[in-house]
């Protein structure tokens, strides 16, 4: 017994703290790599394209989304619309150094709904490739000059520079929300490395300030586990002073002697239509407003707990009925928050 016990609850506390790290350390995972392979980077930070003829060694290097500075722009007189609403305004910009004349798509906003020529300008954009609405231009430029398709498509470059397609609200939420979420993520996973590393820094044990030093409350309670505990179940066990629990769903060490409510409660597990089995919860409340729950247990052994917790501190209220809850909010003289709400709400 003293060999099974050593230690007991420390244990249990760095294991429970050892599977919970999986679910913060696997999200910090799938945060990384998921900015690694999204160009969120990017969005927020674009670099600069000194030359549209560039498009397609930036597009080769995953370089999508860029900021450039642009002279000389002519309006071809078409546009690109989505759901029946103009998004773009398509301008084209000759290159002198390849003869070869590059495509833009500005957004209403930028050239004024179609400024005739466009002498300056910054753009932030996305190169884009050749998409069906780019490829649909081109054939009516062709026939607005009389060349052939073959023909235009060797001028023009197979990428052009979309600023509608920024979409630098969006990048800046997504960039947000991961760094957001992966702090959190950070936090957790460090704060469960402290707490599997010292387990009296642990909510459980930490709850134990309550009622005095928690180190050293959580020994006292090891020691009189590992030397004769008065009555043990699966995971539910009594001391000589403390009521503990040792479960999968968490880890509650409380005094018997600061302990005022207990009762349980019976839940019926059912799938789909078929009740196969029901489960008992049992409910503790102790000074200092300290609520314990441990689910799922059997019968036998929760009405065992209440028993020997009965017998052990006659001050204990045992059962749940109205009289008793009004009894425990009558011990620190105080209503809980929900109840001066309601009660402040019936007043108006």
């Amino acid at each position: 017994m003293q060999e099974n016990y050593e230690h007991y609850i420390s244990r249990n506390i760095k294991s429970l703290y050892r599977k919970r790290l999986m679910g913060p350390a696997l999200y910090l995972f799938f945060a990384i790599c998921l900015w690694a392979a999204s160009p969120i980077a990017s969005v927020l930070f674009p670099t600069e394209l000194a030359r549209l003829s560039d498009m397609s060694a930036f597009r080769q290097k995953k370089e999508e989304f860029v900021s450039a500075r642009l002279k000389s722009l002519n309006f071809t007189g078409y546009t690109k619309t989505r759901f029946h609403r103009t998004v773009g305004y398509y301008y084209y910009l000759n290159n002198p150094d390849k003869r070869e004349c590059c495509i833009v798509l500005l957004s209403p906003s930028s050239c004024e709904q179609g400024l005739p020529e466009i002498k300056d300008i910054t753009v932030y954009g996305k190169i884009m490739s050749a998409d069906e609405g780019y490829q649909t231009l081109l054939t009516k430029l062709s026939e607005d000059l009389s060349w052939t398709k073959s023909g235009i498509f060797s001028k023009v470059n197979p990428y052009y520079l979309s600023e509608p397609d920024y979409g630098y609200g969006f990048g800046l939420f997504l960039c947000f929300l991961l760094l957001g979420t992966g702090l959190l993520a950070l936090l957790t996973a460090l704060s469960y490395l402290i707490f599997i590393i010292r387990p009296d820094l642990s909510p459980p044990c930490q709850k134990l300030g309550h009622f005095g030093k928690p180190k050293e409350l959580l020994a006292l309670a090891e020691e009189e586990l590992a030397t004769l505990p008065q009555l043990a179940t699966e995971d539910m066990f009594i001391t000589e002073h403390f009521f503990i629990e040792t479960s999968k769903y968490g880890t509650a060490i409380v005094p018997i002697e600061e302990i005022i409510w207990i009762y349980k409660h019976s839940t019926l597990q059912k799938l789909f239509w078929y009740h196969f089995r029901i489960s008992y919860t049992l409910h503790i409340t102790a000074n200092k407003h300290v609520y314990i729950h441990c689910p799922k247990n059997m019968k036998s052994d929760i009405d065992g707990i209440i028993d020997y917790l009965s017998e052990a501190n006659h001050e204990i209220l045992v059962g749940f009925s109205e009289e008793n809850r009004r009894k425990i909010h009558g011990v620190s003289g105080k209503k809980s928050l929900f109840e001066k709400w309601l009660r402040l709400i019936r007043r108006k």
